[in-house]
């Protein structure tokens, strides 16, 4: 009997956890902006004229750090939300700000992720 009043307060305890919403907004920005820009470039390397290949080669070298950093971040921001640990969205938010600052042009597209993912971290407990 006293095995089964542990086993209902595990069992309670577990119900009690509660998702951040902060964290799913920003991984669902986070891994639609992803697939953007991976699509993006990918079809930008098809082009069939040599120097427009050239070019999109060259832009493609010039961005990929800031696509494996988000992709990283969405990674991380999965394993924050779906784990509910704070330390994975901390890693989230930092990899998102790196990725700003690894291409800075594109900063508009991870800024609300980043602000979100910080939020949800100091929301997160």
């Amino acid at each position: 009997m006293d095995n089964h009043d542990e086993t209902q307060v595990i069992i309670e305890d577990t119900v009690k956890v509660k998702k951040s919403k902060l964290s799913l907004i920003s991984f669902v920005l986070g891994i639609i902006y992803f697939i953007y820009i991976v699509s993006y470039f990918i079809s930008g390397m098809s082009d069939a004229d040599s120097t427009a290949a050239v070019g999109a080669g060259i832009a493609a070298m010039l961005v990929t750090p800031h696509m494996i950093a988000t992709g990283i971040a969405v990674l991380f921001n999965a394993l924050g939300f779906f784990m509910n640990k704070r330390g994975f969205m901390l890693v989230a938010a930092i990899l998102y700000t790196i990725a700003m600052v690894l291409f800075p042009f594109y900063f508009m597209f991870v800024i609300i992720q980043t602000i979100l993912s910080y939020v949800a971290y100091a929301k997160m407990k």
